[in-house]
């Protein structure tokens, strides 16, 4: 296949680059002049994702597109109007270049969207492809960005497939999720032992791996497809501390602060997000991918918790 990758300079986009040049792909990377790609794969530059972005270049010749490049949800987003910048660069920039996909002969896109654009958590039914009710300015961008695309496959021709990973981690990883590992190296105590939840995460090889089935076995032209994803594991908060220390050689510290408490020291201390990612749940179906191209995750949790430890341990950057 020939595959353009936005965002290839990314935590996502570098390990996804990676496995298509060794499966023999040809792939290019659109990204600024001074990105950073993987050996093997083509830099094509453009100037950042927004609405007056000219893909033009980069998507002629390509016969797939992985869209994986974003404004990113952020804990605390000091934008004076945040829905409206995400509107500009998730739905206005993807729906450009979906456009210049679909002129140029693109078959079939692929879009990173987010568990986001299904909501925040769950109360005993998991999220699926089906359920859509986000919250957040993050969320709302990316579910009108599907909607777009649907469109935009629906006049065009164009095949697309959205996949709605929740929290990924790995290799390289960032934000909350390197902060926990952090903490946990360090012996820090982390008062969620009393937490009774279900979460569920995907490992950045799986994620990827899922982008390569789908490149793979692409809709009928015109298609849309909408898929949830996971590891096949889903587990509460301190369980995933547990085996994460386990991959880190380190003891899990976790006295049992009643969650009510939690939550209320959450809100005096500004980070009420942050407290109801650790202590709710956030369950994901992942049947629709498996019955509809047979994908399901290659690797377990607790592979993928000691893959990112030996990652840590070495202190070295995937890139």
């Amino acid at each position: 296949m020939t595959v353009l990758v936005t965002g290839a300079s990314g935590f996502v986009g570098r390990e996804l680059c990676r496995r298509l040049v060794g499966l023999g792909h040809r792939v290019a990377g659109a990204g600024r002049p001074a990105a950073r790609l993987p050996e093997g794969v083509e830099h094509r530059r453009v100037a950042g994702l927004s609405p007056a972005t000219d893909w033009s270049a980069a998507v002629a010749g390509m016969e797939s597109v992985v869209h994986l490049a974003a404004r990113v949800h952020v804990m605390h987003d000091d934008a004076t109007d945040p829905l409206a910048e995400f509107r500009a660069a998730n739905v206005a920039g993807t729906l450009r270049l979906a456009e210049q996909a679909a002129a140029a002969g693109v078959r079939h896109l692929v879009f990173m969207s987010s568990i986001k654009a299904n909501g925040e958590e769950t109360h005993g039914l998991a999220f699926g492809p089906d359920d859509a009710a986000p919250i957040d300015p993050y969320g709302i961008s990316k579910l009108e960005a599907e909607r777009g695309l649907a469109a935009i496959a629906g006049r065009s021709g164009l095949a697309v497939t959205v996949l709605r990973p929740p929290l990924v981690y790995g290799p390289g990883v960032k934000g909350n999720f390197r902060t926990l590992i952090k903490a946990v190296d360090r012996g820090m105590p982390l008062p969620l032992g009393a937490v009774i939840n279900r979460r569920a995460l995907i490992g950045l090889g799986n994620l990827a791996d899922a982008v390569r089935a789908c490149l793979e076995t692409p809709p009928p032209t015109g298609g849309f497809r909408v898929f949830t994803l996971c590891d096949a594991e889903t587990v509460s908060t301190p369980t995933l501390i547990r085996l994460l220390a386990a991959a880190l050689g380190r003891r899990a510290l976790l006295p049992p602060v009643p969650v009510g408490l939690l939550r209320l020291a959450g809100r005096l201390g500004g980070r009420t997000e942050m407290i109801q990612r650790l202590t709710a749940s956030l369950e994901v179906d992942a049947a629709a991918i498996a019955a509809a191209i047979g994908w399901v995750p290659p690797d377990t949790l607790e592979d993928g918790l000691a893959e990112t430890a030996r990652w840590w341990r070495n202190k070295e950057s995937p890139t």
